[in-house]
């Protein structure tokens, strides 16, 4: 299956950079060029593309709004939010938002493409210095006066709350397997679990659960 790419920046370069690498993948096509929030907002809608490739400063509507309009469509395609700074203060907003990937343009270019097949096959991609900005935004973060929310449903067991909890440190399957002295194959049943009771699309919403569920609190 070809996966139709739609490229989000306001710099032509960068597009053209991602377009000449996109061009010469087999199994990827750029279906699309907006160079602002809204253009892409109305391209997402018109082209259907399986993945947005989405900057997150551009002038007028950004990057995170334009993300979270494209989700809010009927179909919606999967975003990657692509930054020059991997210690953007918009992290945490941008996944809120719904996207389902956050990398920085000084990755290799394949690297990048191989981010797109990730999220195009339902997965979810963090950049691991964007991890590390995504537990900072909570630690700087005051205190909430209310306590954190609970899970939203009941019938977690211990096992899939302790993987959760990994989950929302950072760790990969093999990690989690290690730590847990599991399989990663049972790594990953348990993750099919959680992502069906909790009612979460990937595991970025599911790093974004364990914190704001108190599951996971902040370091230091």
């Amino acid at each position: 299956m070809t996966v139709r790419v739609l490229l989000v920046d306001d710099q032509p370069l960068v597009r053209a950079a991602l377009q000449m690498v996109i061009t010469d993948a087999p199994d990827l096509v750029v279906v699309g060029e907006a160079g602002s929030g809204a253009e892409a907002v109305r391209l997402a809608a018109e082209a259907r593309p399986d993945v947005v490739v989405m900057d997150i400063r551009m002038p007028g509507m950004d990057g995170i709004e334009a993300t979270r309009l494209i989700m809010q469509s009927a179909g919606p395609a999967r975003v990657i939010v692509l930054t020059t700074f991997d210690d953007d203060d918009h992290v945490y907003a941008a996944l809120r938002a719904g996207a389902s990937g956050f990398l920085v343009k000084d990755m290799a270019l394949e690297d990048i493409l191989a981010a797109v097949r990730v999220v195009a096959a339902g997965d979810a991609l963090i950049a691991p210095s964007v991890t590390r900005r995504l537990i900072e935004e909570f630690a700087g973060r005051p205190e909430p006066a209310a306590r954190p929310r609970p899970l939203p449903v009941d019938g977690v067991t211990e096992r899939e709350r302790e993987v959760l909890v990994l989950v929302g440190r950072g760790l990969s399957n093999p990690e989690i397997a290690a730590e847990l002295c599991i399989s990663p194959a049972t790594v990953k049943t348990y993750l099919t679990r959680l992502l069906a009771k909790l009612g979460a699309r990937d595991r970025v919403q599911l790093v974004i659960l364990a914190y704001e569920t108190g599951l996971v609190g902040r370091p230091g």
